[in-house]
């Protein structure tokens, strides 16, 4: 809102409108993928998620999603490692539902890890299955909120003084969903 209205007024330079401007388009994309995670939840609730089951290329669909985090990385000097192993071939999937569910770990992992901090991906093939794990520098999940970091719309810290206000481990839940819910369709286990 604060953009819009400095932009009405007309008063501010070449540069700075281009700036208002990314962030409004910026904010606007980050409020639609927003809307289409939380009407994502309810299509997997209710058994409705249509999936596009192709074959995908793990490697080019995480750099993908990190592409699409870096500024957001940069911005607060984390590094991001890549950790993939260059033999795993093609797998079975949604390559967009893929992307957004390493979108949405990277995401979460680079907003709760501090500057300067560091965010892991490793991709790994154990036995005949293929691993994704990000970790971070960040304070993590207390050992107390580790039962529920599951659940819908719930928060480890519901405190109005928290930093980032948000619905809880929802992205979680929605990642877990959408992996599961493809492992269904494809009749492999999770």
């Amino acid at each position: 809102m604060g953009w819009t209205k400095l932009l009405k007024n007309r008063s501010l330079n070449e540069a700075t409108t281009l700036r208002a401007l990314d962030a409004i388009q910026r904010n606007a994309e980050l409020q639609a993928q927003l809307i289409e995670d939380l009407l994502d939840i309810s299509r997997i609730l209710q058994g409705k998620l249509a999936l596009n089951l192709e074959t995908v290329n793990l490697i080019f669909t995480i750099e993908a999603a990190l592409e699409t985090v870096q500024l957001a990385a940069e911005a607060k000097s984390i590094q991001v490692n890549l950790h993939l192993d260059t033999r795993i071939g093609q797998v079975k999937g949604d390559s967009n539902r893929i992307q957004q569910i390493i979108w949405n770990l990277l995401s979460n992992a680079i907003k709760f890890t501090p500057s300067g901090g560091q965010v892991e991906v490793y991709l790994e093939q154990i036995n005949s299955e293929v691993q994704l794990r990000v970790s971070d520098t960040g304070k993590g999940i207390s050992p107390d909120s580790m039962p529920y970091v599951f659940e819908y719309f719930r928060q480890a810290d519901s405190t109005t003084t928290r930093t980032f206000r948000w619905i809880g481990a929802w992205f979680w839940r929605l990642c877990a969903n959408l992996w599961s819910y493809m492992a269904v369709q494809l009749g492999q286990r999770a």
